[in-house]
């Protein structure tokens, strides 16, 4: 998984042809370390899809401006064009993320 590290690289990543999927996280947030353990096992079952750790407390007008407020969050860029966003403050369990990446194929 990349590092989202500006503005700019967010822009060129959501016009990019396939599925781009950025997880808005943190360091602080313990739903998002939750995760952390099983993510890179998704990440390779959809190697076909690029994946974007974005930095919510660096990048919080990105994040303000998607509509994201709680974290972990999942938005799903399909060929320049919003596909579908897993969004919520709640937990999210493995299955219900490969459920949603699954949903992108």
């Amino acid at each position: 998984m990349q590092i989202l590290e500006s503005v700019e690289q967010f822009e060129e990543l959501y016009k990019k042809e396939g599925v781009v999927v950025f997880t808005f996280s943190a360091d602080w947030c313990p739903d998002c370390r939750f995760i952390e353990p099983f993510m890179p096992k998704l990440v390779e079952k959809y190697s076909d899809y690029d994946f974007v750790y974005v930095d919510r407390d660096k990048f919080i007008d990105l994040a303000i401006g998607l509509q994201i407020m709680g974290i972990p969050s999942f938005v799903a860029i399909k060929n320049g064009k919003e596909e579908a966003r897993f969004v919520s403050k709640l937990r999210k369990s493995e299955k219900e993320i490969d459920d949603f990446l699954g949903a992108l194929r």
